[in-house]
This record gives C-alpha cells, sequence and structure tokens, in this order.
C-alpha cells in the first residue's frame, strides 16, 4: 500500500517548486518589458545615425574612400562573436547557440580557415574552455537588460583585433527574438562594414501585452523614411572623415541591437520554459492528488474489513 504521508510530502514539493517557476515566469514577463523599453529608446539615435550614412553613402558612392572598416581582405581569421546566456532553466536558448557556433566552426574548418572565438555569457565560456579551443576575449556578468556601455567595451575589443590584422573577419553569432515563443540563431557579418548594410530599411519591434490575463507579444513595422543630402550641400570637413567618424558608432549600434535581441530571446524562452514547468507542476499535482486519494480510500476500507473482522470474531 503507497505510504500516505511520502505522497503529501511530494505535493508539498511540487507544489513548492511551482512557486519558484511561477515567480521566475513574471520576473522574465517583466524583464521583456523593459528590454522592449530599452529597444525603443535607443532607437531615435539609431534612426538618425542611420539617416546620416545613408545620406553619406549616395553622396560619396564609396568611389576612391579608403576606409578600414569598409576594405574587403583576404580572410585567413575568423573571429566568432557568440553571444550566450550566462544562466539557465531557459529552455534550449544557450544549446541551440552552441550547436549553431559549432556548426560554423566546423565550415571554417572544412575551407581551411583560422577562428578567433569572442564568447559573452558564462555558458558559451564554460562549453568551449573545457574543449581547449582558442578564445581571443570572453565577457560574463553583463546585465540582462544590454547597455550602450557593454556594447561600446566589445566593439573596441573587436575594432582592436580587426584594425590590426588578428582577424579579417568579425561575424556575430546572436540569437534573433522572432516571437515569445518563437526564436532562431543567426549569423551576422559585423566587420568588415558593407556599403550595401546601411541603407536604411523597415525595422520591426516587439510589444509584450497582455490579453484575457495571458501574455503575448506583438510585432510593429517601424518605417524610417530618409532624407537625402541635397546635392549643394558643403560639408565643413571632408564627408570621408566624417564617414570614418561614424562608421564605430554604427558598429556599436548595430552590436547593441543585436544584444537586446538576444536578451530578449534568452527571456522570452526562461518565461515560456517557466510557464511549461507550472503547467507540468499543476498536471502533476493533480495525478498525485488523485493517487493520494485512491490510497487514503484503500487504506479507509482496509481499516473498515479489519473492525467488522474483529467484530465477527467476537
Amino acid at each position: 500500500m503507497p505510504n500516505l504521508k511520502a505522497i503529501r510530502d511530494r505535493i508539498d514539493s511540487v507544489k513548492n517548486t511551482r512557486k519558484i517557476t511561477e515567480a521566475m515566469r513574471l520576473v522574465a514577463a517583466a524583464k521583456v518589458r523593459r528590454a522592449q523599453e530599452q529597444v525603443t529608446a535607443t532607437r531615435p539615435f539609431a534612426d538618425r545615425l542611420a539617416e546620416v550614412l545613408y545620406g553619406l553613402q549616395n553622396r560619396l558612392q564609396f568611389e576612391d574612400v579608403d576606409l578600414p572598416l569598409l576594405k574587403e581582405r583576404e580572410v585567413d581569421t575568423v573571429g566568432l562573436l557568440v553571444v550566450s546566456g550566462d544562466r539557465g532553466l531557459c529552455g534550449g536558448y544557450n544549446n541551440n547557440i552552441i550547436k549553431r557556433a559549432d556548426a560554423r566552426i566546423k565550415e571554417l574548418q572544412a575551407e581551411g580557415i583560422d577562428y578567433q572565438l569572442i564568447l559573452i555569457g558564462r555558458k558559451a565560456v564554460q562549453y568551449y574552455e573545457r574543449r581547449d579551443m582558442p578564445i581571443l576575449e570572453k565577457f560574463t556578468e553583463l546585465e540582462q537588460i544590454p547597455k550602450a556601455e557593454e556594447a561600446s567595451d566589445i566593439a573596441e575589443v573587436l575594432l582592436s583585433s580587426f584594425l590590426s590584422g588578428a582577424i579579417d573577419r568579425v561575424e556575430l553569432i546572436y540569437t534573433k527574438f522572432v516571437s515569445l515563443v518563437s526564436s532562431r540563431p543567426v549569423i551576422q557579418t559585423l566587420l568588415p562594414l558593407s556599403p550595401q548594410g546601411l541603407e536604411v530599411t523597415d525595422d520591426e519591434i516587439f510589444r509584450l501585452t497582455t490579453n484575457g490575463g495571458e501574455f503575448e507579444v506583438t510585432r510593429e513595422k517601424v518605417s524610417n523614411e530618409t532624407r537625402r543630402f541635397p546635392k549643394d550641400m558643403i560639408f565643413e570637413q571632408d564627408p570621408a572623415q566624417i564617414l570614418e567618424a561614424l562608421l564605430p558608432l554604427y558598429l556599436n549600434n548595430q552590436l547593441l541591437r543585436s544584444l537586446q535581441e538576444a536578451a530578449a530571446s534568452e527571456l522570452a524562452a526562461r518565461m515560456t520554459a517557466m510557464s511549461n514547468a507550472s503547467d507540468n507542476a499543476n498536471e502533476l499535482v493533480g495525478t498525485l492528488t488523485l493517487s493520494y486519494n485512491k490510497a487514503r480510500q484503500a487504506s479507509i476500507t482496509q481499516q473498515i474489513l479489519e473492525v467488522v473482522a474483529g467484530a465477527e470474531a467476537l
């Protein structure tokens, strides 16, 4: 006969676990909202910077402009910037990004190209340190809501390595936010900057809302209308010098937006994982309660039969 006390203890344990997972879900949901607010707050600067770069691109057409950040060169070493998380309990978020990075490493090895890893997040650092991979730099314990200062520190490492010739191309591997229950690892070339990548395109931002007590995400299209510089505009400085000064800012902005996407993906994955864990805990409590009631009924029936048998014996 099942032990009633053991079943009760297990029910209490599952209920306590459910309280923890539900609290973690709510915390992740609140942080997703903060990530959304940060994306919205940084948008005006990003829009104006892209507008200026777009105008300079059309004005100069990049003819006879020799800028190090735009210069293509033969690729001997690729720097892979891998963005993971510092914590677990977020479903397959970290595993998916590491698998994508491993696949890219195999592709580079097949092509005979060396690589250096720039790692963000303790999960990626632990994984590649155990395998003795070539790590150029590592960043851990970043804010869950990325800051511009952190993106700037990472960009400085990338720029110094690229300009010194230690690496010939920088590829960013991060998780792109698609929806609250969907995200995908993607690869984006950060350096050298491509002139074709400076034009402004329609962008999207996500908004976390509630509907009937349930969380949902809506994506909002943001169309940026760019203004061309007048053909007779006179620059106090050489436009090429202006462009050279703005390209690092553009790199910082691209990196910050990617970190924000990765952070939102991690928080959404954690919220989904904790929601599923809470649902599973509810089901398990129901199953255990049913088992407890059956065992208790069987125990009561057994006691009644023993009483009746004792009375008949008298």
